[in-house]
């Protein structure tokens, strides 16, 4: 046992020595570690003493840019959603139509309408009627001349007895002194200038009085209780059937006429 001991003991020294160079040393320092070398065979020499080139630069694969494909509206977006044209309520037809039809009767010319001839009374009642419930109708009269009232001169009534004074007093200063103010209830707050046989003899007194600067005097025939006028009514087509019904309820011997 002791000399196993002793043969251990020294075979560790003699190693000691051996690598500690007791022994000796190899010339090449460098000869002992090709022996320590493990897979000699796997080592590559890159470069020997050369400076590395310059790395060679990594080609990058470009992608070309595609265009991005339209966008189709989603189903639950409002373009998805939009519903199909649908055909219109019956009442947005009627309505359609009807708003069609004023416009077709608003392109129509106005109607003319006439009647002829008329006793005063008449025509006062038939204008009344034409004020009260046509009013879109423009009402014109024609009186009759009449040998038994002749023709006169005069200014058309005014709005009120006021009226009436002040214009007397613009005649007066005019030089006119020949007039008076009509009372009665058909010419009301007229003036009258001068009543005439014919109507020459009122023609030449209207140019004697604008003459003098009168300039809203007239002739016409003059009227009385016995006068026949001529009255016209101008407006919407689109009333004139329920008009003549109405003339012909007020009035049912007298004829309407077309205008000439």
């Amino acid at each position: 046992m002791k000399a196993l001991v002793f043969l251990l003991v020294f075979g560790n020294l003699l190693f000691y020595a051996f690598s500690a160079g007791y022994f000796g040393r190899p010339d090449n320092p460098d000869a002992g570690r090709v022996e320590q070398q493990i897979l000699p065979e796997r080592m590559r020499v890159v470069s020997r003493g050369e400076v590395p080139g310059t790395p060679v630069a990594r080609t990058e694969l470009v992608v070309p840019e595609i265009a991005p494909a339209e966008e189709k509206p989603a189903p639950g977006s409002a373009e998805g959603d939009r519903p199909a044209a649908t055909e219109p309520a019956p009442e947005a037809k009627a309505e359609k139509a009807q708003v069609a039809g004023v416009a077709e009767v608003a392109d129509k010319p106005p109607v003319c309408l006439t009647w002829r001839p008329l006793p005063l009374a008449d025509a006062d009642r038939l204008a009344a009627l034409l004020a009260k419930r046509f009013g879109d109708y423009k009402v014109t009269r024609k009186l009759a001349a009449s040998e038994s009232n002749g023709w006169w001169v005069f200014i058309p009534s005014l709005p009120s007895k006021v009226e009436a004074e002040k214009k007397s007093t613009e005649l007066r200063e005019l030089g006119v002194t020949e007039f008076f103010v009509v009372q009665d209830e058909l010419n009301r707050n007229a003036i009258s200038l001068g009543v005439f046989s014919s109507e020459k003899g009122g023609q030449d007194k209207l140019a004697e009085l604008k003459a003098k600067g009168v300039r809203s005097a007239q002739v016409a025939p003059r009227p009385g209780k016995d006068s026949l006028v001529t009255l016209q009514a101008r407006g919407p087509v689109g009333d004139k059937v329920e008009l003549i019904g109405a003339v012909g309820r007020l009035l049912p011997k007298a004829d309407t006429l077309a205008c000439k």
